[in-house]
């Protein structure tokens, strides 16, 4: 079946995360992803657990559709036979130090001679220049020096960050959108480009409110829980046996919430008619409503505003999302083959096309499951193969992965 990359060849000099997750949207449209990782250990995801037959759980979601190739990219021959496997591909997505590729002598320019097509992503803390450019960069410092972590979590209450790696995961996308967007200019230009994403920029470029809190008023956000910058009631209620998460923003909304409630008396408190005022009196409105919704169990107050059309959820836990019904029904979870782990339950692909559906392959492949397969591809000769591995340069699985 044809999917929207189909033909598209993508090679992954990738650790943890951002590279991983910018080449797995990849490999889901369909191309061919090559995972290059070193043969001492490759991916250091693959040290992480929990483990299921000795192999990461989280590795195995986060890789799936991919191909794995054991290479020493420090050594002479490792690095030559990288160059081999690059000159015909279309992609090439790392997330090494800045700088580190070019020391080695495949950074942009050096394989964009190689192969002017080349689209090359490169992901990072900082970017790849600037003052922060040599430092380390992981997903919390970008939360912190991108303001994420100055307007998360309760008032006057310690830093937190998002719950999941979100600098990490975004920059993973903005490095997928950066590469398809790259290749269309391809098809105009000829050319290949770098593209440079961070984990910092990515950060920031939530601040879609908060930028214009700032630039209007020079004010900076701060946290409110679960509150909305600027409108109310828009954050979680208490009930009587948890929490749910309302937005009546609108004055249809609004009414409806009221109504659903047996609020109606706050529809005729003047200060309360707009939704910016009700934010700033949020002190005494949120405890008028909770008056209301302690009243009634999480269930009770979604099904009450859901008959009024109010927007409305309860907060799930991780337990409950991955049984949730409506996922259940749109088939957002299925399973991938792996060798030793058997069925491997994966998170589908937010992304749903009609006629050219994202693929849903193997799990994560074992370390360099499919290393003599792909440089046999490139056009490397027995010998040339065999002295790679006799030489330590590059690493075979011993049980392969079949590749879809």
């Amino acid at each position: 079946m044809t999917t929207p990359l189909s033909g598209i060849r993508v090679v992954e000099v990738g650790a943890f995360m951002a590279a991983p997750f910018a080449t797995m949207q990849l490999a889901d449209l369909g191309a061919t992803v090559i995972k290059v990782e070193n043969p001492d250990g490759g991916d250091g995801v693959r040290a992480i657990g929990p483990f299921t037959a000795g192999h990461s759980s989280p590795f195995a979601r986060l890789n799936r559709n991919k191909r794995s190739i054991a290479l020493d990219l420090k050594s002479e021959l490792g690095a030559a036979a990288f160059r081999r496997l690059v000159a015909d591909a279309d992609v090439l997505v790392e997330n090494l130090r800045p700088g580190a590729m070019r020391r080695l002598g495949l950074g942009f320019d050096d394989l964009h001679e190689l192969n002017p097509g080349l689209v090359y992503v490169s992901a990072s803390g900082w970017g790849q220049d600037g003052p922060l450019a040599d430092k380390p960069g992981l997903d919390i410092m970008a939360q912190a020096r991108g303001g994420l972590m100055s307007v998360t979590g309760m008032p006057d209450g310690d830093p937190v960050k998002v719950g999941v790696p979100i600098a990490d995961l975004v920059c993973g996308l903005y490095g997928a959108l950066g590469a398809v967007s790259a290749l269309q200019a391809r098809t105009l230009t000829g050319q290949g480009q770098h593209v440079d994403v961070s984990l910092l920029e990515s950060a920031v470029s939530f601040a879609i409110w908060e930028a214009g809190k700032y630039f209007a008023t020079g004010e900076a956000g701060r946290p409110l829980g679960s509150a909305h910058q600027s409108t109310a009631p828009y954050q979680a209620v208490r009930t009587s046996d948890g929490w749910c998460t309302v937005g009546a923003v609108t004055p249809k909304t609004w009414q409806g919430f009221c109504a659903a409630l047996g609020l109606t008396a706050l529809l005729e408190e003047e200060r309360y008619a707009d939704a910016h005022d009700r934010h700033g009196l949020r002190h005494e409105l949120i405890p008028a409503i909770e008056a209301a919704t302690t009243l009634r169990t999480t269930a009770e107050v979604v099904a009450a505003l859901d008959e009024h059309g109010v927007p409305c959820a309860p907060i799930s836990d991780y337990s409950q999302v991955f049984n949730d019904e409506h996922l259940n029904q749109r088939r957002f979870f299925w399973d991938a083959e792996h060798p030793e782990m058997g069925p491997v339950r994966q998170l589908g692909s937010a992304m749903r096309f009609s006629e050219t559906p994202t693929r849903r392959g193997p799990a994560g492949p074992l370390l360099g499951a499919d290393t003599v397969e792909v440089l046999r591809e490139c056009g490397l000769t027995e010998q040339e193969i065999d002295r790679l591995l006799a030489e330590g340069a590059a690493a075979q699985s011993p049980t392969p992965l079949e590749s879809s």
